[in-house]
């Protein structure tokens, strides 16, 4: 049996939810990461990926100019990379100089990798779409990586950006 609730009270009932780190350079060739909760994949054939970016934030605009990305699953180890990555701006500091976070050149797109997360995908823009107060940027899938090392994903895991792995 359901009950009807506020929208506010029946969305805390998603937990956990994947947490992803995109990354996109900027003009100046800059990586900026930013943590997201919305992503998913949108196509198996060919492989793509979509993600949702709060509108006014600046990894909109490194997204268009560089037409690519890369979407990191972090691993439960990532923690606080990923809440520094998700509360500060590209737009006023660079995330990877102010924090320590190990990352590899990608191969097939212009961005970087996140050495220790549980994967990477490296995307190529192909589309956006204006959701709300978000933008939902689709990007299709051009090299995959997996972590050589066995590693746990990182979730959110409840509300006010609680973070862990999921056994």
């Amino acid at each position: 049996m359901q009950k009807q609730v506020e929208y506010g009270q029946a969305i805390k009932t998603k937990y956990p939810e994947q947490v992803v780190i995109a990354i996109a350079k900027d003009k100046n060739g800059r990586a900026n990461p930013i943590t997201l909760g919305w992503t998913m994949i949108v196509s198996g054939t060919p492989p793509m990926m979509a993600i949702a970016v709060a509108s006014g934030h600046y990894s909109i605009e490194t997204i268009r100019h560089s037409k690519c990305f890369t979407v990191a699953y972090p691993s439960s180890h990532m923690a606080d990379a990923a809440l520094f990555f998700g509360s500060k701006s590209g737009r006023d500091i660079d995330k990877f100089a102010e924090f320590d976070c190990k990352t590899e050149s990608a191969k097939a797109v212009d961005s970087v990798l996140l050495a220790d997360a549980v994967a990477n995908f490296e995307c190529t823009l192909e589309s956006e779409t204006p959701a709300g107060d978000h933008i939902i940027f689709v990007g299709q899938i051009v090299a995959s990586h997996i972590n050589t090392e066995p590693k746990k994903r990182l979730y959110i895991t409840g509300p006010g950006h609680k973070l862990d792995s999921v056994s």
